[in-house]
């Protein structure tokens, strides 16, 4: 119902809001986007469910089992310590060369390294192929990027909810590829019983799907994607421009009278042209920054220590789960999670808004870490039965209401960048800090998790680490604003 209010009353900023017709979403490019996003986190949710099991076979903890953590930690941080150092790179450099050559060499760094781990036998060589793939694997930041650059204010939240389409079969087939096809010569012997290859390399078939979905989609991309940034220049020229006693990142507009200053410019000349990092460096920027990274770090805490979580025997903690059901757990999870958001994400951001989703998303991360502990309290009670199904899937539905947060969060990072051209290099300082959130909590996850597991520790010293994460995350992003539309009119 519209409530009647006299025309004083109505602040000036609503009357429009009710006249901007919404854009439609640009298929053309977009379908290629959700291919993008698809094959780069098929990456993550292939090697989840057999990594663990992957660090006992090669022998690397000596039988120990609350070594597990530790190694699984180590080998997931690998890949974003070297995202880390090169993210913000790659996405400034993204503003000035465009986004696909970029995205270009990440699907080959995707195909390649995973490849290398599939016929890896070492900790250290699997060590080596997740550190190559995080330096040189910039697609995340890329195509939010692109996202960003092909959508406006009004499409983006519907963009948004699509984007989950890519996540959700990501999540669905990356698990199920990873979970069932491990060590396919003891799972199907009648197929795959005579090849020493699969013998040899057991995890190589779950490595050789995100292999073959990023070699698709490279001709997909070189042939269909338009570059979507109107500033690119050479690589040369950028080389040259570093050297050059001018930068080429110069503000758009220059003080007095704008109409003046622009009288007799070529559109070229009148486009906005990427800021020097310095002048990226906002009070906006920053707040976003700090938000997103207290909410990655919170959320890969959460998806590093719940395949170990499940693997870990149900005397020390866990429940005991082998690869095959902990990646059917992760599938439908993912095909629940996914599809609510396809279906009612812009719905409720229209109705809701971004900052009470957004809110809403990281105050159910303290139930969330409370359920790990009755879930395995369930479990030694009463064993694998239907309460502990029932609480694994309470723990997953409030799951779906914390990813609801990322599609928020982009809302707010496309609106805190100070000009449409300088997209790459904000996206850049706050994946910088994203990607060293996932450094820390790839690392410490895991490793707090098993510290607790140990003889003589408080079990309960973990789930207390976790919750101060969620509170964290809570509290930094009580100050952003109530609509990220505030930061674009201002």
């Amino acid at each position: 119902m519209v409530m009647h209010h006299d025309d004083e009353e109505i602040p000036l900023l609503q009357q429009p809001e009710q006249l901007v017709a919404k854009t439609p979403l640009p298929w053309d490019q977009f379908w290629i986007v959700l291919v993008l996003q698809f094959s780069d986190y098929l990456v993550i949710d292939t090697l989840a469910p057999f990594t663990p099991q992957l660090i006992r076979d090669i022998g690397v903890t000596h039988g120990d089992e609350t070594q597990v953590g530790y190694h699984v930690g180590i080998l997931r941080s690998s890949s974003y310590v070297a995202q880390t150092l090169t993210i913000l790179y790659w996405s400034q450099l993204s503003d000035g060369i465009g986004r696909k050559p970029l995205i270009l060499m990440a699907l080959f760094a995707i195909a390649s390294t995973m490849l290398s781990f599939g016929l890896s036998r070492t900790f250290l060589g699997l060590l080596v192929s997740r550190i190559i793939c995080g330096a040189f694997d910039a697609q995340n930041s890329i195509i939010k990027n692109l996202l960003i650059d092909i959508t406006d204010a009004t499409n983006l939240p519907k963009a948004c909810a699509y984007m989950q389409i890519s996540f959700m079969l990501s999540a669905i087939i990356g698990p199920i590829a990873g979970g069932s096809l491990s060590r396919p010569a003891d799972r199907f012997p009648e197929i795959f019983g005579r090849s020493e290859l699969l013998k040899t390399y057991p995890y190589l078939l779950s490595c050789a799907v995100p292999v073959v979905c990023a070699s698709i989609a490279w001709p997909v991309t070189y042939f269909c994607l338009k570059e979507s940034v109107s500033t690119r220049a050479s690589l040369l020229d950028l080389i040259k421009e570093r050297f050059s006693p001018q930068s080429y990142a110069k503000p758009s507009t220059v003080p007095g009278n704008p109409l003046a200053s622009h009288e007799g410019a070529s559109p070229e000349e009148l486009s906005p042209k990427p800021l020097a990092l310095r002048a990226v460096l906002t009070p906006k920027v920053l707040t976003v920054t700090a938000s997103n990274g207290a909410l990655i770090l919170f959320d890969v805490i959460l998806f590093v220590i719940l395949p170990i979580f499940y693997a870990t025997p149900i005397e020390l903690g866990g429940l005991s789960l082998d690869p095959p059901r902990i990646g059917a757990v992760f599938a439908a999870s993912a095909f629940v999670c996914y599809t609510f958001q396809i279906l009612f994400y812009a719905r409720l951001h229209d109705h809701f808004g971004a900052y009470l989703i957004l809110m809403t998303g990281l105050g159910s991360s303290i139930p969330i870490v409370i359920s790990f502990p009755v879930i395995n309290a369930l479990a030694r009670a009463h064993g694998m039965g239907w309460p502990v199904w029932l609480a694994i899937s309470i723990q997953h539905m409030l799951m779906v209401i914390l990813d609801m947060s990322f599609a928020s969060m982009t809302l707010y990072i496309r609106a805190s960048a100070p000009n449409r051209a300088s997209i790459g290099a904000t996206n850049g300082i706050i994946q910088l800090m994203g990607g060293g959130a996932r450094m820390v909590a790839s690392a410490c996850g895991g490793a707090v998790f098993s510290y607790s597991m140990q003889n003589g520790r408080d079990p309960w010293l973990a789930y207390y680490f976790f919750m101060t994460i969620g509170l964290l995350a809570i509290g930094v992003s009580l100050f952003l604003p109530r609509d990220p539309r505030l930061w674009e009119e201002v």
